[in-house]
């Protein structure tokens, strides 16, 4: 019963999916196989370049702004439901990669070292974010520019991060601090 309303669920909605498919191709955003864009999902090259790799999900309500960057987003991921992704500096994301709902990646950063001049007027650092494969990200994370998350990381919900992670981490709080390996290994 649950596996027939699915499909009969998805089967609603694949025209609006065809047409939001062909326009996002129009767009020059690259859609791998199998990829499936909600309806209400927000993608906007903005001068940049966006690519969803084969049998990613993009939910309702996620928005990926590429603001002149480029955001890759590798096969087999998830981007849940009010995430924004940004492209500023680019945003690399691995194979098998799971972002929980409202979780904010920014690979880029305002300058504020002159007090005398505004902050708007002092450009932007853009380093960039890199994620490996195989990352799984709780609700409500953020991930700053310059940031690289290794394979097998875990980002605990409500995480702020703001170094790069080592292999098969568990990090949690503000900013995010190594708890323990995945395999039960804890940090020294």
């Amino acid at each position: 019963m649950k596996r027939t309303l699915s499909i009969a669920i998805r089967n609603a909605l694949r025209p609006r999916w065809i047409v939001k498919r062909v326009w996002l191709r129009l767009q020059g955003v690259r859609i791998g196989s199998g990829a499936w864009v909600a309806p209400g999902a927000r993608i906007e090259r903005q001068g940049g370049a966006i690519s969803i790799g084969a049998r990613s999900t993009i939910h309702e309500g996620a928005r990926l702004l590429a603001a002149g960057g480029t955001i890759t987003i590798g096969c087999d991921c998830s981007v849940n439901p009010g995430c924004i992704l940004y492209g500023h500096g680019g945003l690399q994301i691995g194979d098998d990669v799971r972002i929980a709902a409202y979780s904010v990646f920014v690979p880029a950063n305002h300058r504020f070292d002159d007090p005398a001049r505004p902050i708007r007027e002092q450009g932007e650092s853009c380093l960039g974010i890199r994620v490996g494969n195989d990352v799984w990200f709780g609700a409500h994370v953020t991930i700053l520019d310059g940031v690289v998350i290794a394979d097998g990381c875990v980002i605990a919900a409500g995480s702020v991060v703001t170094r790069s992670t080592d292999p098969l981490g568990i990090y949690m709080g503000n900013p995010a601090r190594l708890a323990r390996y995945r395999g039960g290994r804890r940090s020294e």
